[in-house]
């Protein structure tokens, strides 16, 4: 059993930077793709970016391309999610995630509840 828990989120001005973290617990950190996810008030949960087990590859849905970063530190078991030049339509609460079994990268943004293990969330709130 896979234990995630997100931090890092909070209420920022339009153009500004935050930071996420996912702390994974439960399992061998360094052999899972991990992923970003996030869900607005009334909207559907949306893929944000996934980073495979070693952090060498990384895909990012087309909404945040050259806005955020994701990276992993497997010595520390957490992956990050570097926010920058945010905008209200970026507010929402931001999920991250990984699969019930080894899954690749390319197969990250297509996790669901079932599938996936699921942290709590963290609130993300950009003010205009």
């Amino acid at each position: 059993q896979v234990q995630l828990v997100e931090s890092g989120g909070g209420l920022v001005q339009a153009g500004g930077s935050l930071r996420l973290s996912c702390a994974a617990s439960g399992g061998t950190f360094s052999r899972y793709a991990m992923g970003w996810f996030r869900q607005a008030p009334g909207k559907e949960r949306e893929f944000v970016v996934g980073i495979s087990s070693s952090g060498s590859t990384t895909y990012y849905a087309d909404s945040v391309k050259g806005r955020f970063t994701i990276s992993r530190d497997n010595t520390k078991n957490t992956v990050y999610l570097q926010m920058n030049s945010l905008k209200p339509e970026d507010t929402a609460n931001y999920y991250c995630a990984t699969g019930r079994r080894l899954i690749s990268v390319s197969a990250i943004a297509a996790l669901t509840t079932q599938s996936g293990y699921w942290g709590q969330g963290t609130q993300v709130t950009v003010s205009s």
